[in-house]
């Protein structure tokens, strides 16, 4: 169970990922998190402070899911290694949706944040490590999942900002695998 900071902060990312960067306020929080007025500022003095948290929260779950998909073996074909990126990607755009979206707002706002740059540099390491952890029976070394996990951030940024009915992102996963593993 979430503890009550955790919770003002997933009411953060919710805001931030549904309704974008202007409506993430002290206020808003507070009100999606059912919380007195007043709470999320007694957490987060600042907006960068909160933008911080959230920075720090979207990590945690970024971690605690990769932590849950590491248990699943690492894949030994291609196939598999497909397989598992196009549920990766569309996990991000449909049940994840949300908080993909937080994460890319939370990239913009990076850019004049320090902090945040620190943090969402982090968080790109941390991928490209995972995504080199599950490559390593196929392809040993991070310079192809560098480049897999640049290709993964465009994939799911032009999902999410310009839809394709039906999206199956399993074909161009394929074609740049082979190409980057050849």
């Amino acid at each position: 169970m979430p503890t009550k900071r955790e919770s003002v902060l997933d009411s953060a990312i919710e805001i931030l990922g549904s309704r974008g960067l202007r409506a993430l306020t002290h206020r808003a929080v507070d009100e999606d998190s059912g919380m007195p007025s007043g709470s999320t500022s007694n957490y987060f003095r600042t907006r960068e402070a909160l933008l911080s948290g959230v920075a720090e929260r979207l990590e945690q779950r970024d971690y605690a899911d990769w932590e849950a998909l590491s248990r699943i073996p690492a894949p030994t074909t291609i196939e598999q290694l497909v397989d598992g990126l196009t549920l990766l990607v569309t996990h991000s755009v449909t049940i994840d949706r949300t908080r993909t979206l937080a994460r890319y707002a939370m990239f913009l706002e990076a850019q004049t944040m320090p902090a945040l740059q620190t943090s969402v540099q982090r968080g790109h390491e941390r991928l490209t490590e995972w995504i080199a952890t599950m490559l390593r029976t196929v392809a040993p070394g991070t310079t192809v999942a560098k480049l897999l996990v640049d290709y993964l951030d465009g994939v799911v940024l032009h999902q999410l900002t310009s839809p394709v009915p039906g999206f199956d992102p399993r074909t161009g996963l394929e074609r740049i695998v082979r190409a980057l593993l050849s």
